[in-house]
This record gives structure tokens, C-alpha cells and sequence, in this order.
């Protein structure tokens, strides 16, 4: 299963935001890009978990496009 996820990086804390389009609600972050990436797994992975025990729906993937500007 495949998720996609969004870093943004924020200067000020010096960390890398996550966040998972088709998870609304799924956020973590990460010191390093690395660091941020492993922990969109876990919370990606907790975040199913939860879903499941509740007997909700998981969401699949969201289609994203990205706009030249």
C-alpha cells in the first residue's frame, strides 16, 4: 500500500512537517528529511491501525496534481 505524503520544510523550528493527503488528520514531523520520512510511516501505519479497531473505512490514495505557476 502506497501513501503519498508532503514534507515542508520550516526554517524557524528547523524540522520537516508531514502531512498525508488521503489521511486528513495524519500529520508528523522529522529533524531530518530522513527522520520525518520514517515517521510519516509509523503514523501512517498507527493511523490505519486506529481505523481499522474503530471499524471505519480506510481511505485509499487521493489522485494529486501539481500546478506549474
Amino acid at each position: 500500500m502506497f501513501y503519498t505524503v508532503v514534507l515542508d520544510y520550516d526554517p524557524e523550528e528547523h524540522v520537516y512537517n508531514v502531512s498525508v493527503p488521503a489521511l486528513p488528520g495524519c500529520y508528523t514531523w522529522g529533524k531530518t528529511r530522513a527522520k520525518a520520512l520514517k515517521h510519516a510511516r509509523e503514523a501512517i501505519i498507527t493511523f490505519i491501525d486506529v481505523l481499522t479497531d474503530l471499524g471505519e473505512a480506510v481511505p485509499e490514495e487521493v489522485d494529486l496534481e501539481r500546478v506549474r505557476v
